[in-house]
């Protein structure tokens, strides 16, 4: 068990890096391949989703654990709790948000395509399950 921990530290930050490209691959590719521009507003939930995913990883997972030593006092556990509860809810939002821009997309003729609303969709997934992978491998001992 502990070769595929050790196996998982050294390939995750890999696989982590190759989906999370792949999520903003699709978004760079339904635009670029949009008829008509996109506006900004497409663009929010993949960003949103990038800073989700950044913020859950800045916390380490030995900081969770009831038995976390810190120099700072007692309160400093439910600080990071906060923390990953606030990235999650963005992260949920971000998803939300991309679900009805891909909804808002396939009811109207006038905006871009429904492929740039499922890329949006596929992106703020990817980037999340990205974001997931790579707090599971960093900090491995």
């Amino acid at each position: 068990m502990e070769n595929l921990a050790l196996l998982w530290g050294i390939i995750g930050p890999g696989v982590s890096g190759a989906v999370f490209g792949a999520g903003w691959w699709f978004w760079v590719d339904a635009v670029v391949c949009s008829a008509v521009p996109v506006s900004f507003l497409h663009y929010l939930p993949g960003i949103f989703a990038s800073l989700a995913a950044l913020m859950f990883n800045c916390v380490n997972k030995d900081e969770i654990g009831y038995d976390y030593y810190s120099p700072y006092g007692d309160d400093s556990e439910w600080r990071v709790k906060l923390w990953l509860f606030v990235a999650y809810v963005v992260s949920f939002v971000c998803l939300a948000g991309s679900v009805g821009l891909l909804v808002q997309d396939a009811l109207t003729d006038k905006g871009p395509s429904v492929w740039t609303g499922v890329a949006g969709v596929l992106q703020c997934v990817l980037v999340l399950i990205s974001g997931l992978v790579y707090w599971t491998c960093h900090s491995e001992d």
